[in-house]
């Protein structure tokens, strides 16, 4: 039995595939999915995980070198918004509309969605993996 990090064991293997480049959307229980993609459902309930939780433990796994999120996120959850970058504080967060946000999950870099319980408006992120050397 795996004794840390990432227990889930079709989450920890999306981290273990995400190459320099590739992008890993967390997002809330609203986001629109494609049909087609690879999705990683950790919602259990309303909030059961927490969008923040889930990406505090992807960040201990998967190196991060830039982010998107909805510009909305900062000012309709402001709360969301601080503890976001918070958690992020060296890497690059770059804002765009909710509408550009669903164009840009579409994207052939895009290597799964992780789909948490959150229940607060623009709950969503897009995570660009970096390299370690």
């Amino acid at each position: 039995m795996k004794k840390s990090g990432i227990l889930n064991s079709k989450l920890a293997e999306l981290v273990a595939k995400a190459g320099h480049g590739d992008q890993l959307i967390v997002s809330d229980c609203g986001l629109p999915i494609p049909g087609h993609a690879v999705v990683v459902d950790l919602a259990v309930t309303t909030n059961i995980p927490r969008f923040i939780d889930t990406v505090k433990v992807i960040l201990e796994e998967l190196h991060v070198e830039s982010a998107i999120i909805a510009t909305e996120m900062e000012s309709i959850s402001p709360e969301l918004y601080k503890e976001l970058k918070l958690i992020l504080p060296d890497i690059q967060i770059k804002k765009v509309n909710h509408e550009k946000f669903k164009e840009l999950t579409m994207s052939d870099k895009n290597i799964g969605f992780v789909r948490t319980g959150e229940a607060t408006s623009y709950a969503n992120i897009i995570l660009i993996s970096g390299v370690t050397f």
